[in-house]
């Protein structure tokens, strides 16, 4: 699909949805009174809206606080919730997500008046891939009776289902998606109104099974017969169960950035504050130092060298602190008054610094001279300048990649689950990354530094991997308790959070009891804190629990 296609119905998607959003149920939907009505909209036009709103919710995950959490990022102002975890009940909502299944029940039931068996399967892909989300990030969710509010009273509460029933109703939807997604002909295709994949069966297909291998290893420690059964059986049977193995094919939606709603979140033409999310946002000291020993291309797409570099002159005056010919010099006095108040080290790195996780320090790192909170730090790394921008050809939310499948099953083989050499698919992931981001032709270079020996390896680089997406690096440290993540002297508990707290308002108040059964069924750790009941960020899904995993 051309970008000016995908300009075009990113943009009608975000305003469709805004047409469409349920506010509590389907009975009360927020019509635009110039827009479409949902109750007799072609599918085909819920379409764009029901993906754009699900690629939107997976970059401010995986570009957000997560990124944070699993020190992709951190920031150096009003930064509680990104670099320390200060999280709470108010923090996060399921609402969004609850709201593009509503839509998307809308569509499926539509496509299924209409025997349009391609956009059945689109709404069994979309479905999944969204509860899929909400389970992993809060645990045990409405389920089975969630999207049933236009039915009647008795649904306007909703029983929280048990997370492992979610994850096998996900795991039969996309085999029922793969079903569907695998005919020869379908009538109702409208190509641009599919702003994923333009109207592809088979990339639909592939999608689907590729989303069940991610779920599939998801249960790895929990339920490793039920994890190897559904890979072996995906893995055995390619013809049957394709799966994304190009970057060509990953499931990407890029930005049109004609306007604040569809464009990059960190850019600076709509936000033009020096206090913006751009200047807020640097590199995290553990992915840039990485990525440095690694030698990796994709560092540099994803940073900018610091503006300014420091350089210790033992010899100079105590009071010595000067640029000259665009490299700040400065005495060890300075230095060593400047580590005695934020007890952080000064990175005299020439290229690219990262911010440490966690620090009391990030506002004035490395010698800031720019107190203030969220400015220009020209001795720390800012993002890319592509991420100032509003859209491009690397600013796409990627819904799942090439690379992780890849990943998948450089993991599943280690384990003897699935055929081929646990190093060809690691290989092949790097590979595949590298492509993605536009650095391919560095990986006979790159592999070199890259040397496979075990499950570490595989967990790191698909954590490098998921910059953007880095939610899905903290699901997999939360079953593997890889790649090693030290926490910070700021961060309000010694060890990675394991989940979002269940919300107040929007979902313990409104529907106490059930709310409250799912609290009591979490299971507290160390880490809960000063946290009042079992709803909190440290304690463990039924996913986790068993398992001694991540801690």
């Amino acid at each position: 699909m051309t970008m000016n296609v995908l300009k075009k119905y990113f943009g009608v998607g975000i305003l469709s949805l805004v047409f469409f959003a349920a506010c509590e149920d389907l009975e009360e939907l927020n019509i635009n009174p110039n827009g479409v009505d949902p109750a007799v909209a072609d599918a085909n036009l819920l379409m764009p809206a029901i993906i754009t709103r699900t690629a939107q919710n997976v970059v401010s995950l995986g570009f957000g606080n997560v990124a944070g959490v699993m020190q992709h990022t951190q920031k150096d102002g009003w930064s509680g919730g990104h670099n320390n975890y200060e999280w709470d009940v108010n923090s996060q909502s399921w609402r969004s997500y609850y709201d593009i299944l509503r839509n998307n029940e809308v569509f499926y039931d539509k496509s299924v008046q209409a025997d349009l068996e391609f956009q059945q399967g689109v709404g069994l892909v979309i479905k999944s891939f969204v509860f899929g989300l909400i389970t992993d990030l809060w645990g045990d969710a409405p389920y089975s009776e969630a999207l049933g509010a236009d039915e009647g009273p008795e649904f306007y509460q909703p029983v929280f289902d048990d997370q492992k029933d979610i994850y096998m109703g996900i795991l039969t939807d996309l085999e029922k998606a793969n079903t569907l997604l695998s005919k020869t002909s379908y009538e109702g295709i409208v190509p641009s109104q599919d702003v994923l994949y333009n109207g592809d069966v088979q990339k639909w297909r592939k999608f689907a099974n590729s989303l069940a291998l991610r779920y599939f290893m998801r249960l790895s420690a929990k339920d490793p017969g039920t994890a190897e059964a559904g890979i072996r059986k995906i893995t055995s049977n390619p013809g049957k169960y394709p799966v994304i193995t190009n970057a060509s094919n990953d499931a990407q939606v890029f930005y049109p950035g004609d306007a604040p709603a569809n464009s990059w979140p960190s850019n600076t033409v709509f936000d033009i504050s020096e206090n913006g999310e751009y200047f807020r946002t640097k590199m995290c000291a553990t992915l840039v130092e990485t990525l440095q020993a690694l030698e990796d291309p994709r560092l540099s797409v994803w940073a900018n060298k610091i503006a300014i570099p420091l350089v210790l002159d033992p010899s100079a005056p105590d009071d010595t602190d000067e640029i000259v010919d665009g490299v700040r010099r400065v005495s060890q006095k300075v230095v060593d008054d400047y580590v005695m108040a934020w007890q952080t080290p000064v990175d005299f790195d020439a290229e690219y610094v990262g911010i440490p996780p966690s620090t009391f320090a990030a506002p004035s790192y490395n010698l800031n001279p720019n107190l203030e909170q969220g400015v220009f730090n020209p001795h720390a790394s800012q993002l890319n300048d592509r991420y100032r921008q509003t859209e491009g050809p690397l600013l796409s939310s990627r819904l799942l990649s090439a690379a992780e499948v890849h990943f998948i099953l450089a993991e599943a083989a280690l384990y003897g689950w699935a055929p081929g050499a646990a190093e060809a698919h690691y290989n092949e992931g790097i590979r595949q990354s590298l492509n993605a981001w536009g650095v391919g032709s560095s990986y006979d270079a790159y592999i070199s530094n890259a040397v496979f020996t075990g499950l570490e390896d595989i967990l790191t680089q698909k954590w490098i991997a998921s910059w953007t997406t880095a939610h899905e690096s903290w699901f997999d440290y939360r079953r593997t308790g890889l790649p090693d993540l030290q926490t910070g002297v700021a961060a309000i508990r010694q060890a990675v959070p394991l989940r979002f707290y269940y919300h107040f308002n929007d979902e313990i108040s409104v529907n106490t009891l059930n709310a409250e059964a799912a609290i009591e069924k979490l299971q507290p750790t160390q880490f809960k804190g000063e946290d009042i009941s079992n709803n909190s960020a440290w304690s463990k899904m039924w996913l986790l629990q068993g398992t001694n995993l991540p801690y």
